[in-house]
């Protein structure tokens, strides 16, 4: 059998909305060469994406800047990296078919309001009224939404299914955190 390179990655999901942390987990063959690395970027709403030269191994925390939706004050400032539907591929080498590609679904931005409404329900260890119960119901409702947007886009294969999810648990955690909100 040939010896080839088994590209893999894994995207994590992190607290930190001004950051995406992307960590290579391939599997290089030490006899075949590795030309020239690169991330290849796709953030939603943009149709270019953002090329980002990498070495083997590498461990990465990339920033607005680097995926190009920040433009100024680069060295002073971080901007918030935007939910939604990334296109991340990774190759080795621009002109062979050495590549992976993953669709990821960012819900960092959504999951911060998340937790600051669990935080604000002061939830105790012991039955909770009516009203406390059915937030408590549609807050369990929402993550599991949360969940299955990321499924869909991640391992089921269908991100367009996977966003209109995440777009109607968006909306249910909307409606909870400001009611007078259209």
């Amino acid at each position: 059998m040939a010896a080839k390179h088994i590209l893999s990655l894994e995207v994590l999901d992190v607290s930190n909305p001004e950051i995406l942390s992307i960590r290579d987990t391939s599997q290089y063959t030490k006899n075949l060469k590795v030309d020239c690395p690169e991330l290849l970027i796709t953030v939603p709403g943009f149709n270019k994406p953002a090329l980002i030269k990498v070495t083997e191994g590498f461990d990465l925390n990339i920033t607005a800047c680097s995926l190009n939706i920040q433009t100024v004050s680069c060295n002073s400032t971080r901007a918030l990296i935007p939910d939604g539907l990334y296109i991340i591929r990774y190759q080795i080498s621009p002109h062979s078919k050495s590549y992976v590609e993953y669709n990821h679904l960012r819900v960092t931005n959504l999951m911060k309001q998340y937790y600051d409404k669990i935080c604000k329900l002061d939830i105790e260890p012991c039955e909770p009224t009516s009203d406390k119960k059915r937030l408590i119901d549609e807050m369990t409702d929402i993550k599991l939404y949360l969940d299955a947007a990321k499924s869909k886009v991640e391992y089921c294969m269908t991100p367009q299914a996977g966003v209109e999810l995440y777009n109607f648990a968006k909306a249910k955690l909307e409606k909870i955190t400001c009611p007078t909100c259209t």
